[in-house]
């Protein structure tokens, strides 16, 4: 009688996690509208929260290194954080730079920086002229120099950086060994997406820039909150949170921190990109490596 009642209780824990996980209300719905809706019960039992980090005392960093890498958008397993670009799928679905955008519009994100050194802060209006671009055609100019006070709408043009438009995103993090702890660990520290610069996006060669930085951790309950697709289970999706925490992504190393003002590789490793992948492999393996040689005596 004690193990039934032990299978009903684990039975009904896994109903509640994967109910909690998937779109809430979506086989219970009479209209679209009630789709993702939560009764007052589910709310007031939701404990739905980034898991927090722990305290790290610095005496207790044994060996740390600040590294810069890319995340190729155009890897099959990098596609979460890209897909989808149709906005029009459902309001659960967003890309993650939807959600980056959204939330600095919303103030929602307000630890925006100019660069991965967190030095100049940005808002909204700050980086506003990198997201879209105005310009008149031809015929708009005509109007103008005609005198003509107002041009008309169908001279204008308008062109909007999208989710699309996101190639690359790239993170800032730290690698550390925890003496207290006796492992190996890093901590995500920035983010920032690389777009082309909205003045040159329509042409043939495009400028890429960063277009902004963010200060990740300030921007964890957010991640958290928007769920990325789960290709295995669409009633599990994933928070953004989760993927960037887990490294669940490929990255390459660009840019370690070092004596030379942290320069990039490609500085010091010109025109050749076989070589500058060897260096990154090398960064890599010499961080690995510190925590096989802590088991050697």
């Amino acid at each position: 009688m004690k193990n039934v009642k032990k299978v009903l209780l684990v039975m009904c824990s896994v109903l509640l996690t994967v109910s909690s996980y998937g779109q809430s209300n979506l086989l219970n719905a009479k209209t679209p509208s009630q789709i993702g809706l939560k009764t007052a019960a589910q709310l007031i039992s939701d404990n739905d929260k980034p898991l927090a980090y722990g305290y790290v005392h610095d005496r207790d960093i044994l060996m740390g290194k600040t590294v810069w890498e890319i995340i190729d958008l155009s890897e099959r397993i990098n596609f979460p954080l890209y897909f989808p670009i149709d906005e029009n799928i459902g309001s659960d679905r967003r890309s993650l730079y939807t959600v980056l955008t959204t939330a600095i519009k919303n103030g929602k994100i307000t630890e925006v920086y100019s660069d991965s050194y967190f030095n100049t802060k940005k808002s909204y209006k700050d980086i506003e002229a990198s997201l879209s671009r105005i310009d008149t055609t031809d015929a708009g100019r005509e109007q103008i120099n005609s005198g003509m006070k107002r041009v008309s709408p169908e001279y204008i043009l308008r062109s909007d950086l999208t989710a699309q438009d996101v190639t690359q995103y790239k993170i800032k993090g730290f690698w550390y060994f925890d003496k207290r702890q006796s492992e190996l660990k890093y901590r995500l520290l920035g983010i920032c997406p690389v777009t082309p610069d909205v003045y040159t996006m329509n042409s043939d060669e495009k400028d890429y820039i960063e277009l902004f930085w963010i200060f990740f951790p300030s921007a964890r309950n957010v991640l958290h909150e928007a769920k990325a697709f789960n290709d295995k289970n669409s009633s599990m999706p994933i928070s953004f949170d989760q993927i960037l925490n887990s490294r669940r992504f490929n990255s390459v190393i660009y840019k370690e921190e070092n004596v030379y003002g942290d320069r990039e590789i490609k500085e010091y490793m010109k025109e050749n990109a076989q070589k500058q992948l060897l260096e990154s492999e090398r960064i890599k393996e010499k961080i690995r490596n510190f925590e096989q040689d802590m088991w050697n005596y």
